[in-house]
């Protein structure tokens, strides 16, 4: 039985290793991914902005009131598609700014904040690729060594009251 237990362990720590090497290839993946959306998004803005540097001293805002102060409702639509575009615009940057703050900021950006579709995205494209990186091995041996801990100390948390009545029984 001790033996099943050790190979268990294991089995445990190797999948949950192959799970951490995969983190860091994850969460740059998903960092690309924004970056592409922000450059697409920029690209869309910038004839608006064109538009505002021309007619409004560069306010994209006063551009969207101008149009929805119209009274042509396809002028007033209008407004409301660059208002759109421009809000993806300021979310995607304020997420890239976000992503490149910090080591450990990317991976609070990735997992805990991040853009759900463009990380639904990443998660549909991502290829498992094993890059074996120094900071792909080190996930690898803190998440094998995590989930492994948590398993055991799990397992030995259902198992106690066994142990309890055989220790009584004996």
């Amino acid at each position: 039985m001790k033996r099943l237990a050790a190979y268990g362990r294991l089995i445990c720590f190797f999948v949950a290793a192959m799970i951490g090497v995969q983190i860091p290839q994850f969460v740059d993946q998903y960092g690309d991914a924004v970056y592409a959306h922000l450059n697409e998004a920029k690209a869309s803005v910038a004839e608006f902005q064109q538009e505002a540097d021309r007619y409004f001293d560069g306010s994209i805002e006063r551009l969207i009131d101008y149009y929805r102060a119209s009274d042509d409702p396809v002028f007033i639509d209008g407004g409301d598609s660059i208002e759109t575009i421009y809000q993806r615009y300021q979310m995607l940057q304020s997420a890239w700014n976000q992503y490149q703050q910090g080591y450990w900021q990317r991976y609070q950006t990735t997992f805990l904040s991040p853009i759900t579709d463009i990380r639904r995205e990443a998660w549909t494209r991502y290829d498992y690729a094993v890059r074996l990186t120094p900071e792909a091995l080190v996930m690898a041996v803190v998440v094998g060594l995590f989930i492994s801990l948590l398993a055991d100390l799990l397992l030995s948390l259902l198992l106690w009251p066994l142990r309890k009545r055989r220790t009584v029984a004996n």
